[in-house]
Formats: structure tokens, C-alpha cells, sequence
């Protein structure tokens, strides 16, 4: 048992030190990476669901994340990045995110999140406090373009949270808590 729990350390030590950063660059260069990444999510979420394009042009604002977690056994943990985007302000919000829980599990995986505010305050609320937490289900075996992913749509009163695996293999129910902060040195 103790070769487990050492490689349950080790594997959760290399998903947050891989993950806590965007790598080297400039700060310009970085939030350009991170712009990059929400295009290209918003293109697949467009490509999948093409009614959320109306929606989010409808919308207060909407973030886009980038997460890779690891869940071995009773443990889950993992760390992303992302931006909000404030439609009527056109502003950008640079926010970092991390993940924790428990519950039974085993896998690792590579996912993006789309959140859409329905008005302002859902939208500040989040960019000042923006935690979330609740249970989480779902099976995922992905690689590139072949495999398959549950995918999941919530509603959080005035938010819509669009999720899918871009890779990974992954079976595990949790129950996590999420933190989502401002990054300091890119905004």
C-alpha cells in the first residue's frame, strides 16, 4: 500500500506543477496564448452546439478554462487558466483555477470549460469571488480526435456551464470544490 500512496503523490505532484503555470513568455505573451485557447474552444463549442453562439452573444460575459486534473482512487486534484470576457465592457479577466475533492476514481484527463453569465452580477460575483463546488460524475476516453467523452451541460441560476474532455481517460464520481482567482501578474 505505501508504493500506491507514493505514486499517488507523485502523479498528483507532476498534474499541479505541470498545470500551475502557462510556461515561459512575456505577459503579453501569455494572455495571447490564453486568447488563443478561447477561440479555439468557443470554435469546438460552436462546431458541437451551434445554438450557444446566440446565447453567448446574448450574455453579460462568459469564461472559457483549460484544467487538467488527476483522480487516483480517493483523491482528485487539478490546476488551469483561462479569461472572462465582459461583453459590454469588452474587457478580458485573466483567472487561474484549481480543483480538489474526494470520491471514487481513477484517470487523468484534459478539459475545458465554458461558463455564461445571463447578466452583470452573476458575472462580477464571479470574477470577485468565484468559487464553485458540487458533485461531479462522468467517463471520458479520448485521444486527439478518436474516443468518446460524456459531456455535460448545468445551470447555475444565472449561469450555463458547458464542459467536454479534450483527452484522457477518466471514470470517477467526486465531490469537488473549485476555486477561481484573478491572476495577479497577467492582469
Amino acid at each position: 500500500m505505501p508504493l500506491i500512496r507514493m505514486f499517488s503523490v507523485f502523479m498528483l505532484s507532476l498534474v499541479i506543477a505541470g498545470c500551475a503555470s502557462m510556461g515561459e513568455g512575456t505577459k503579453a505573451e501569455k494572455q495571447q496564448q490564453i486568447l488563443n485557447m478561447k477561440d479555439a474552444v468557443l470554435t469546438q463549442l460552436f462546431a458541437k452546439k451551434p445554438d450557444t453562439r446566440a446565447q453567448l452573444n446574448a450574455a453579460s460575459g462568459y469564461a472559457v478554462f483549460s484544467n487538467a486534473s488527476v483522480n487516483l482512487l480517493l483523491v482528485s486534484a487539478g490546476t488551469g487558466y483561462g479569461v472572462v470576457k465582459n461583453r459590454v465592457s469588452g474587457r478580458h479577466t485573466y483567472m487561474n483555477m484549481a480543483e480538489g475533492g474526494v470520491g471514487l476514481g481513477l484517470g487523468a484527463k484534459d478539459y475545458r470549460l465554458v461558463m455564461v453569465f445571463h447578466n452583470g452580477r452573476a458575472l462580477e460575483q464571479f470574477i470577485n469571488s468565484g468559487w464553485s463546488f458540487g458533485g461531479h460524475a462522468d467517463a471520458a476516453a479520448k485521444a486527439a480526435d478518436k474516443g468518446a467523452s460524456v459531456e455535460g451541460e448545468a445551470h447555475y441560476g444565472d449561469v450555463t456551464v458547458y464542459s467536454f474532455t479534450e483527452s484522457g481517460l477518466a471514470l470517477q464520481a467526486t465531490v469537488k470544490g473549485i476555486k477561481f482567482w484573478q491572476d495577479k501578474a497577467l492582469n
